[in-house]
């Protein structure tokens, strides 16, 4: 039986019931490097790195020489000395480490998801779930256990958003088959060891909904909603909301499909029978809110003028109040002013000197009468604001998540890595508006940025491998990866994690 080697879990080897004893830890973390590029060479001086990070020994090569031969003694017990290695071989461009098909568990993980997909995509959704829980239980732990560093944590994160989605999408197949009550305990453990995929809270949501434990559902919320608030400062994401708007409503469309009542078929229609006539347009009548009809507006026109000025006031408050105007109310109260006091100074014109009261009263009167009805016909012609276009809406909300999610990268970078934020690739990923992070995006996602494109992209993902992270959007144009032109509209999409 051949070997087969485990990464789903603390590294080790086993050759049929027996486990290969690895040597010291070093030893363990250099085949785990091998392991996470089987059957790619991987070159010296990345082993280096991800094994001793900041503090290479000085003599690398030779150390990464002497660990590489002592897993060829362990993996080939029965190897000459002076015999080349089959397993483990030195080529040009590194070291090498074939291993066979089906003899890696994280290759026989990601078959099993791809086959249950297959599976899924074609309505059979039992091989599905098989396939998803045979997948599932290759994990023994979070995967390279028990190995330090940034390398390695990377290599944790990505194996372990896959495990993630794994979990979500046999929770979403065993859902669709009803089997909402039994999963409710499954996934109450998962939301615990996974407090952030809002996937796994809105999946269990949904099957304590469906269960009929509407309180408890609402509590998931509650709980998925404090733990945001108090962990960032930041509210759950609009799918997880309008779920839970849906289920304050008793959305029956919540409860799942339900089968089809028989629909009898309907009568025969007569070969020569005539058409049926269309249907009469339907005359809607006006509401609270629309622009007023043409009568409302010249009635408008006709009572300023009609109440000599008085009223000018109240067909302006009508304005005000319709159209929801604070201008236009002050406008009112302006309106009323001066009419009270146009009202004050005739009353009070015997009592005094022709010459210290010519004109004021008569001209106050005129402004509010004449100057309220032109006022009044100009609204007319002047429509209500149009309210904001979703678009305008939708940017607005982008913009608040961008603002959100750079907090979090610049107060708790590792909470933003947890997240998943810049990383529209990982499945169920936080809301960040559209956020790419420079030093973990995949190709495909850089090369989708506007300037970037395929080779460019390729030249980004090499460069930061070869020498490091960016610090900074700018560290794109300091290395001669993007012009320095090109880097305005990426100024706002990308961030370095």
């Amino acid at each position: 039986m051949p070997q087969r080697f485990e990464i789903l879990g603390p590294i080790r080897v086993v050759d049929g019931d027996r486990e290969i004893d690895l040597g010291p830890g070093k030893q363990r973390a250099v085949l785990a490097v091998l392991l996470l590029n089987a059957n790619r060479p991987v070159p010296t001086t990345q082993i280096v790195d991800a094994v001793w990070q900041d503090e290479p020994p000085e003599n690398g090569a030779n150390v990464v020489q002497k660990y590489v031969a002592g897993l060829r003694r362990a993996l080939e017990p029965d190897r000459s000395p002076r015999t080349p290695g089959q397993l483990l071989t030195l080529t040009e461009a590194g070291y090498l480490l074939r291993v066979p098909p089906g003899g890696l568990d994280a290759d026989d993980f990601d078959q099993r998801v791809r086959a249950a997909r297959s599976h899924q995509a074609a309505g059979a959704l039992e091989p599905a779930v098989a396939d998803l829980r045979a997948g599932l239980a290759l994990w023994r732990a979070e995967a390279v256990a028990g190995l330090a560093g940034g390398y390695f944590a990377a290599a944790r994160d990505r194996l372990g958003d896959a495990r993630c989605a794994a979990y979500e999408a046999l929770a979403e197949i065993e859902i669709a088959r009803g089997r909402h009550a039994e999963l409710v305990p499954e996934l109450t453990g998962l939301v615990a060891e996974f407090p952030l995929r809002e996937q796994l809270r809105y999946q269990l949501m949904l099957a304590l909904y469906r269960g009929g434990r509407q309180a408890e559902a609402l509590a998931a919320y509650r709980a998925a909603r404090e733990f945001l608030a108090e962990e960032f400062g930041v509210e759950p994401g609009e799918r997880l909301q309008e779920l839970h708007r849906r289920m304050l409503r008793a959305d029956p469309a919540l409860l799942g499909p339900r089968p089809a009542a028989p629909v009898s078929a309907p009568p025969p229609v007569p070969v020569f029978a005539p058409p049926p006539p269309p249907p009469a347009p339907v005359r809607r009548s006006w509401r609270w809110g629309d622009e007023p009809p043409g009568w409302a507006r010249v009635g408008a026109v006709l009572v300023t003028l009609a109440g000599a000025g008085m009223l000018t006031w109240l067909v302006i408050g009508a304005y005000a109040v319709h159209r929801r105007s604070r201008i236009l109310g002050a406008i009112a109260v302006a309106y009323l002013a001066l009419a009270v006091v146009s009202c004050a100074l005739v009353d009070s014109e015997a009592s005094k000197p022709a010459e210290e009261m010519a004109g004021l009263p008569i001209g106050g009167w005129f402004l509010v009468w004449f100057g309220g009805a032109l006022h009044v016909l100009v609204l007319n012609f002047l429509p209500k604001r149009a309210p904001r276009h979703p678009d305008e809406i939708a940017e607005i909300e982008r913009r608040v998540r961008r603002a959100q999610a750079l907090e979090l990268v610049r107060h708790h970078p590792a909470m933003a890595r947890e997240l998943g934020i810049g990383r529209p690739d990982v499945p169920g990923h936080f809301d960040d508006g559209g956020l790419v992070d420079v030093n973990s995006a995949p190709e495909p996602v850089l090369a989708s940025l506007p300037g970037v494109g395929a080779l460019r992209a390729r030249a980004i993902a090499a460069d930061r491998y070869r020498r490091g992270p960016f610090a900074t959007v700018d560290d794109l144009a300091a290395r001669g990866l993007v012009p320095p032109h090109d880097l305005g509209p990426l100024r706002e999409i990308l961030i370095c994690v």
